[in-house]
């Protein structure tokens, strides 16, 4: 294992994957003083190949027997609406909540997906590419393994809530029920009800980009592990072994994060649909 032609031992190897590609001082942790380059990158790039797939769905979409893909899309959309019609009561308000349901499960389950590349494939290449164009050498490649997409996300759900709220509630509705719930409409109570309502609504956002950063994150190192132990392969006993483990547990881990990477969108996707339809209900 190596960067730039130098020998790391395990710990620099690890922190060297997790360094992100960014417009300031390199580190290993979320920083929202800079931007991360390489999350920014592949967001924007799974976000369009997502948003294409749907589409090429619908283009090619036949009134006759679906293909696979337009099965496969079909039986996604109709899970999607099943369970917004569940949540979301409002039909013209489902309009736009199931599609973006369905757009954030899609573009969330690429993003994690990501992590099932070998974890030097795109490094490696980077190394040979991003230093040779003035870039530095780090190039990490699951963006749901970096809080600040994760706690995007959530903000960007957090002001769909905000907007339902108001819509649905009306400004000046909203707003008193900001100050009476879920205590009362006592004077005295405004103050401890609008706290409430404050560290719930930031409890909230908090949780839903904690949870998916939180799982991927922890993904992401058990690979870079198993990457460690392949690369300890050496032609003795120890290294045989060590070999034949990385080959054996990573196949295993790589299955067992298909379910993972698959459940992680789907409840990212379902706490959406909840706080969205909590945006439509009255206390």
């Amino acid at each position: 294992m190596s960067s730039q032609g130098q020998e790391l031992t395990a710990g620099e190897y690890i922190r060297h994957h997790l360094g992100h590609l960014q417009t300031g001082k390199q580190t290993a942790v979320a920083d929202f003083s800079v931007l991360n380059l390489d999350s920014a990158f592949w967001s924007l790039l799974l976000g369009v190949l997502g948003c294409w797939l749907l589409w090429r769905a619908a283009r090619n979409a036949t009134a006759g027997v679906p293909g696979r893909f337009q099965a496969a899309v079909e039986i996604l959309v109709e899970m999607v609406e099943s369970q917004a019609k569940g949540i979301v009561h409002n039909a013209q308000s489902r309009k736009l909540v199931a599609p973006l349901a369905l757009t954030v499960f899609v573009w969330i389950f690429l993003m994690n997906a990501m992590d099932l590349l070998p974890v030097d494939l795109i490094p490696a290449i980077w190394h040979s590419v991003g230093p040779a164009l003035g870039f530095k050498d780090y190039m990490r490649v699951v963006p749901t393994a970096d809080l600040s997409v994760t706690m995007g996300l959530a903000l960007g759900v957090l002001l769909v809530c905000l907007f339902y709220n108001m819509k649905i509630k009306g400004i000046g509705g909203w707003a008193h029920e900001l100050i009476t719930a879920p205590f009362g409409a006592h004077p005295l109570l405004w103050p401890v009800n609008l706290l409430m309502q404050l560290i719930e609504f930031f409890a909230k956002t908090l949780s839903h980009g904690m949870r998916l950063f939180g799982n991927m994150y922890a993904g992401e190192l058990i690979f870079f592990l198993i990457a460690l132990m392949g690369g300890a392969f050496t032609l003795s006993a120890t290294g045989i072994f060590l070999g034949i483990g990385h080959i054996v547990a990573g196949t295993i881990w790589a299955i067992f994060h298909i379910l993972i990477i698959t459940l992680q969108a789907f409840v990212f996707m379902m706490l959406t649909l909840v706080y969205v339809g909590q945006a439509h209900d009255a206390h």
